[in-house]
């Protein structure tokens, strides 16, 4: 990656946005040798082991959010990275399906805000998926049709609703952070040496084959001893984790569904991308989905989807990803200043960092792309 990067910086462009440019290429395609994949187990210089807490989580807390036993996790992490974890999907057989359905149905429901309240009423954005899931149940893939509400959603904020306009996070603007995710977060944050954690803030992105997240640092939170969680479902992304300036070249790896990342301590407030989303490798998404037609074990306390929801969300995630980041906004004894003022360095020459390039002729959305997706359309 230090070598393609050198070979990249012969124009005077930073490295990170030569590098995000070299993937985010379509016409020749890339060169994806140098991307470090974590899932295949093959040795590279770069990658260290990651030492978890087997201690803080027990097998049955684990299994009752759809995780595998902390001792059986795939942890890494990063030469150069202190702080950084990467975990290759530690789910239980059968259990990411339900965590989809939990993206696609339920965390898009009001009170939560999405995309689509900036340019529709409540009543319209009042149930996304009832109003999409007979489209998606039977349209032909040879009849080009309208796009759905659910297709159309870009991203979800819990919580702490983010503040895209001012890049902060305040006490007027809250409701109640799903206790399942909070839950899962909680468990995942203890295995990685951060008890008590709490999941105060959330963001889902949605994105389709030709999206893109555009660089930049997460630290709108008051709190950055706490770690940031990012959870990944459905496609494939190619991540760039950099340094503290732009000058420092990115390294580039794969995120594939169900894998996990936890930025912290000195990782926490480093520049980060997503040039690209690909698609899974055939066994990764063969795994999700064949999971919901499992029996989850007894102890798990993941709910079992319906054939009806899965049959939806397979079409979704079959051409799309879905990457959920969660925060602790708030440190002990912490409160929100009474004037906000931004706590967001972004890439403001990236064009919008989440990029849709699907048209589906929402000009609020193209509006608002440049503050609404370069902020927290976070991986």
């Amino acid at each position: 990656m230090a070598k393609m990067a050198a070979s990249l910086l012969e124009s005077g462009e930073d490295a990170f946005r030569k590098v995000f440019k070299f993937y985010r290429r379509r016409n020749p395609p890339p060169d994806y040798s140098q991307v470090i994949d974590f899932s295949t187990g093959v040795p590279s210089d770069k990658i260290v082991p990651a030492k978890l807490d087997l201690a803080a989580v027990t097998d049955a807390e684990a299994a009752r959010v759809g995780l595998q036993p902390v001792r059986d996790w795939r942890a890494f992490g990063l030469q150069g990275y202190p702080g950084f974890i990467f975990i290759s999907n530690p789910f239980l057989p059968g259990s990411q399906p339900s965590w989809v359905r939990q993206c696609l149905k339920t965390y898009p429901q009001k009170p939560n805000v999405c995309n689509l309240d900036m340019h529709m009423s409540p009543s319209e954005t009042q149930d996304i998926w009832g109003k999409s899931v007979h489209s998606l149940s039977v349209r032909s893939s040879a009849k080009r049709e309208p796009k759905t509400l659910l297709e159309r959603l870009r991203w979800v904020t819990l919580g702490y609703h983010y503040n895209w306009d001012t890049k902060t996070y305040s006490t007027n603007h809250y409701t109640p952070f799903p206790a399942d995710l909070h839950s899962l977060s909680l468990q995942i944050t203890a295995a990685c040496g951060f008890p008590g954690f709490n999941a105060e803030a959330g963001i889902l992105n949605y994105y389709r084959s030709d999206s893109s997240l555009g660089i930049h640092v997460d630290e709108s939170e008051l709190d950055h001893s706490r770690p940031l969680l990012s959870l990944s479902f459905g496609q494939s992304a190619i991540f760039l984790l950099g340094g503290v300036c732009r000058q420092d070249a990115p390294t580039a790896m794969f995120m594939h569904s169900g894998d996990m990342m936890v930025m912290s301590g000195q990782s926490r407030l480093l520049y980060h991308a997503v040039p690209r989303i690909l698609p899974a490798p055939q066994g990764h998404m063969a795994s999700v989905m064949e999971g919901c037609g499992l029996s989850l074990q007894d102890s798990s306390g993941v709910e079992a989807v319906s054939e009806e929801d899965w049959a939806v969300c397979c079409r979704y995630i079959q051409s799309s990803r879905v990457n959920v980041t969660v925060r602790q906004v708030l440190g002990p004894g912490q409160s929100f200043p009474e004037t906000p003022s931004s706590h967001q360095r972004t890439d403001a020459g990236q064009t919008a960092g989440y990029h849709d390039r699907a048209a589906d002729g929402e000009s609020e959305k193209r509006k608002r792309s440049s503050s609404c997706d370069s902020d927290d359309a976070q991986t």
